[in-house]
């Protein structure tokens, strides 16, 4: 910060006209991409989109946003997608924004859920679920490449050419005409030839106007030629929105609430099925559950996914549930390494440049003294997580006024009628119909006849309840490794869980309570020898949903028969690009298979299920987002067959 002026030493340059940095942006790119008109001109449930190349101090965002309060209409939204390199601090961010008293509302909205920024995709969702925010912070020729969103206007920013010439290249220029929809605009406060010249060979019709204050021109234009498309893998193309925007969830725990409240706050009308008395009856019955964020320092999808998904979670608790013994608490997570294996995991980790308020590395003092009990090994802090109730969530998720919910409802079958999905119950009663279905039914879910294809499996898992003693009251945070202990809520520890693949009933064994106490002698020995004397108060089991790969299954669903054979070519040719549409499921998604990591994963599920049913940015990179799409088991499948049929190549014979 230069005064109240914020500088880049990185690139020498500031990050906002000196002049007056709000006034600029509302020249530059909110005027001359005609936002005010064309957000005015919206019909009701419409989307637009706004991307950006430099989030920086999020001046042009907060702008765009106020704006859109102003002329969009009610039923609206808007998706703002903006790449950033070098994400400000939290500190920093509050600073620079303290210099625009008029954009405070908005800017204290967006603090409240902004905390410093790890590399990935970054997903807010604010303005009551008007307005939807997506980070990719990283080198935009990495995040840029990995977006998936039609585009109407783009924010062409960032630091000048001359200070940033790495930015402003021709790439940039194609991959934003790849993106944009048809007549998509572009502003930027430059000028340079190499600028204007590189969006015209991309198809942008461009031309210079004034600029603002003492910078005497700038460019603006539309897109007058779209690229042609590259081939896409057509089992993971868009199925296409639905214009009758009515849907049945199927399922009252974690993935079903999400998903419900992600539609609704979309304008969806939402009728939740769910067969028990209650909702978050099932495996999200659980009194704590734990914001258990386990990484990867090799990066592969499931740890990516894992990481987007664990913050976008914290952002949803801080926005809507009160910290309680009766909701949730950010007490933080200590996962411990208990053995050398684990601890040069934890290392590598620890060494990626994290920011702090994300991921510390603690030795077994501090671990100790953090922890409040006696810890025996070093471990990863994770100062954000903690401990929720998952009922707790699912019914404050649910308190919307465009969700119905419906319990001792079963449903058993789904028939397509015309343009509607009926669903009926065991008596072949019609319990709901809509255009849309999403199936949140975990290893029940291949009871469907559409979706009995799905590689679902169901593993066991028991948690024990122990009452608090006065020494195990001073744990303050959860501990976990491959088991895991919460603080003390309401009197009582919640220890656990077991994993087993030999039984599916639900009565509790004392055979795994006695597991569970020796993950806790893991754990902390100290702690062990407190609690082991302690009686049992109780347990509870639950089925988690797996699938092979443990990543869930979010998306759209296809025809598995009419899969097979339209595609059949890839059991001979693994490498061929079949163009004939995939053989959607009109209208039917599930949301899936998140096993125990429910609490991390359901809501940017229900995120990412919404943008497929309306069409919308993507909260994920491309690549992530076909990693947890059904069709990736339909399409192995093939590949597979392929790999097996293949003749074997005779072994060389002779020295």
């Amino acid at each position: 910060m230069d005064g109240d002026q914020p500088f880049s030493t990185r690139f020498a340059d500031v990050y906002f006209s000196r002049d007056s940095g709000l006034d600029e942006t509302r020249h530059v790119f909110l005027q001359h991409n005609q936002l005010a008109e064309r957000w005015r001109a919206l019909s009701a449930g419409e989307h637009f989109c706004i991307a950006e190349t430099g989030f920086g101090t999020g001046l042009n965002f907060l702008a765009a946003w106020q704006r859109w309060d102003a002329c969009a209409p009610p039923d609206t939204y808007l998706h703002f997608v903006s790449t950033e390199k070098y994400p400000l601090s939290r500190t920093d961010l509050q600073r620079a924004l303290t210099i625009w008293p008029e954009l405070r509302t908005y800017a204290d909205e967006l603090l409240a859920q902004y905390r410093d920024l790890t590399a990935g995709w970054q997903h807010f969702s604010l303005g009551a679920g008007r307005i939807t925010l997506t980070l990719l912070i990283g080198d935009l020729f990495d995040t840029l490449p990995q977006l998936d969103a039609p585009v109407d206007a783009w924010f062409l920013d960032g630091f000048a050419p001359a200070r940033n010439p790495q930015m402003w290249q021709p790439a940039l220029y194609q991959r934003m005409a790849e993106l944009s929809r048809p007549g998509a605009t572009v502003a930027t406060f430059t000028s340079v030839g190499d600028v204007r010249r590189g969006l015209q060979a991309a198809g942008f019709a461009m031309r210079k106007v004034k600029g603002y204050g003492r910078k005497r021109e700038m460019l603006c234009g539309q897109l007058e030629q779209s690229p042609q498309k590259a081939w896409q893998a057509p089992w993971f193309a868009r199925p296409g929105s639905a214009a009758d925007r009515r849907a049945v969830v199927i399922g009252g725990g974690l993935a079903g609430a999400c998903s419900a409240h992600a539609l609704a706050r979309r304008g969806w009308q939402v009728t939740l099925l769910e067969r028990q008395a209650e909702i978050a009856q099932a495996a999200s019955g659980n009194p704590q559950g734990i914001l258990y964020c386990k990484l990867s320092p090799h990066h592969p999808p499931l740890s990516r996914f894992v990481q987007s998904s664990y913050q976008y979670s914290l952002r949803l608790l801080a926005r809507a549930l009160p910290e309680g013994p009766d909701s949730w608490q950010q007490c933080g997570v200590l996962q411990l390494g208990g053995d050398a294996r684990e601890q040069q995991r934890q290392q590598g980790l620890a060494s990626q440049g994290y920011p702090t308020s994300f991921l510390q590395a603690l030795n077994a003092s501090q671990a100790s003294t953090t922890a409040g009990v006696a810890i025996e090994h070093p471990g990863l802090w994770f100062p954000g997580g903690g401990w929720v109730s998952p009922p707790t969530l699912c019914r404050t998720l649910l308190q919307h006024p465009l969700i119905e919910v419906k319990t001792h409802s079963q449903a058993l079958q789904l028939q397509r009628v015309d343009t509607q999905w009926k669903v009926l119950d065991p008596q072949g009663e019609t319990l709901a119909c809509a255009a849309c279905v999403v199936l949140c039914t975990a290893q029940d879910t291949g009871a469907f006849s559409q979706s009995t294809h799905l590689p679902l499996k169901a593993i066991r898992g028991q948690i024990t309840h122990l009452p608090a003693t006065s020494e195990s009251a001073t744990l303050r945070t959860v501990l976990c490794a491959d088991g895991y202990i919460s603080p003390n809520r309401e009197g009582t520890h919640h220890l656990g869980a077991s994993f087993r693949f030999d039984r599916l009933d639900l009565e509790p064994s004392g055979e795994e309570d006695q597991h569970n106490l020796q993950l806790l002698e893991k754990l902390s020995p100290a702690l062990h020898q407190v609690l082991q004397q302690a009686p049992i108060s109780g347990a509870r089991v639950g089925l988690r949903c797996t699938s092979p790969d443990y990543l869930p299954l979010i998306g759209p669903l296809a025809a598995a028969n009419d899969f097979a054979r339209d595609y059949a070519i890839l059991g001979k040719d693994a490498s061929a690009r079949p163009d004939s549409p995939a053989p959607w499921h009109d209208g039917l998604y599930v949301n899936i298979a998140h096993g125990s990591r429910g609490l991390i994963s359901a809501p940017l599920s229900g995120e990412l299920l919404a943008a497929w049913m309306g069409n919308e940015p993507l909260p994920l990179p491309r690549e992530l987002a076909e990693a947890v799409h059904p069709s990736r088991f339909l399409l192995r499948q093939l590949v597979r067959q392929n790999a097996t049929d293949r003749p074997k190549a005779r072994r060389r014979q002779g020295g």
